[in-house]
């Protein structure tokens, strides 16, 4: 009983949340990357949980300032860059070890070189919010 009723709670909730930030990749990919997660962990309960938490996590993204992205690509590349083998997507979030370059007048935002793209990442969790091709 108490399964079904956390069931349907987190699925009425994650109903509410997707649709106020469908127009969100950030939301998008966390949501769907916290179902997977989820699902692996905890089987469908796990799936509907990980799934509704991973589109509050991506709903808090913060998409940089053009001014942001305009300095990034205009500035030379960064001496040292980094190579993975994971995708990189929007929300995801770069390890503490990984250098990050600073943006002048604005402290929200930090960039590196991954995989020959810049990406630009918030400096309080080093979370990717746009990767420039």
């Amino acid at each position: 009983m108490k399964k079904t009723i956390i069931i349907a709670a987190c699925v009425a909730l994650s109903t509410f949340a997707v649709p106020a930030y469908a127009d969100e990749d950030a939301a998008i990919v966390t949501g769907t990357g916290g179902a997977v997660t989820g699902a692996l962990v905890g089987g469908p309960v796990g799936a509907v949980i990980g799934g509704a938490l991973g589109v509050v996590a991506g709903a808090s993204l913060n998409p940089p300032p053009k001014e942001v992205v305009t300095y990034v690509v205009e500035r030379p590349a960064p001496t040292r860059t980094y190579v993975v083998k994971e995708e990189l997507v929007v929300g995801k979030t770069l390890p503490d070890d990984v250098v990050l370059e600073t943006v002048p007048d604005n402290d929200a935002y930090a960039y590196t070189v991954i995989n020959d793209r810049r990406v630009i990442v918030q400096r309080d969790n080093h979370a990717i919010v746009e990767i420039i091709e």
